[in-house]
């Protein structure tokens, strides 16, 4: 197969998050892939702003570049035991755009958070939300990496074996869906 084209989906938008550093070595360890992570810094949805203006060109790019990339890995933390803003905010907007961008796209969920549990009640809700668009959702084994701060290297890459090995076998997975 030719190169991958992944499209990286980070529910923080903070610089160094950890969840982007997830979603790069989510892509560096797929082997031979293309990362190009999506902007989620998108207006609030507000469907008066809809009306009034349409939808954002920021959130038609979005959309064009879930259509267009062969799998698309998130990565979101987990804020107040669920989903944060961001990331709710860019599926609301995705579903106003014309076409379906999700259905049947292979798409791989992880998370990072600096909690014990590494966010998976976030990914829980993340999996809820995503269900309407109908995206091919790959199974485990599910990537949920806790206390964040401490899992990653100078080099933005992950310390922990078993989180290694559990993303490897993941990104395997994702690809084998392509």
């Amino acid at each position: 197969m030719a190169q991958v084209k992944l499209l990286g989906l980070s529910g923080a938008l903070r610089k160094d998050s950890t969840n982007t550093l997830l979603l790069k070595e989510a892509a560096r360890l797929m082997g031979d892939a293309e990362l190009t992570l999506a902007d989620l810094n998108l207006p609030l949805y507000d469907g008066d702003l809809e009306a009034a203006e349409g939808v954002p060109a920021s959130v038609k790019t979005l959309a064009e570049q879930i259509a267009a990339a062969d799998a698309v890995i998130i990565s979101t933390p987990e804020y107040n035991r669920g989903l944060p803003g961001v990331m709710k905010n860019a599926l609301d907007w995705v579903s106003r755009v014309e076409g379906a961008p999700w259905a049947g796209k292979p798409v791989a969920l992880m998370s990072a958070a600096a909690g014990r549990s590494g966010g998976d009640r976030g990914l829980v809700m993340l999996h809820t939300c995503m269900t309407p668009f109908a995206p091919k959702i790959v199974g485990g084994p599910e990537v949920t990496v806790a206390a964040n701060y401490n899992e990653f290297d100078e080099n933005g890459q992950l310390k922990g074996e078993l989180y290694v090995k559990n993303l490897t076998t993941l990104m395997a997975t994702l690809r084998a869906a392509i």
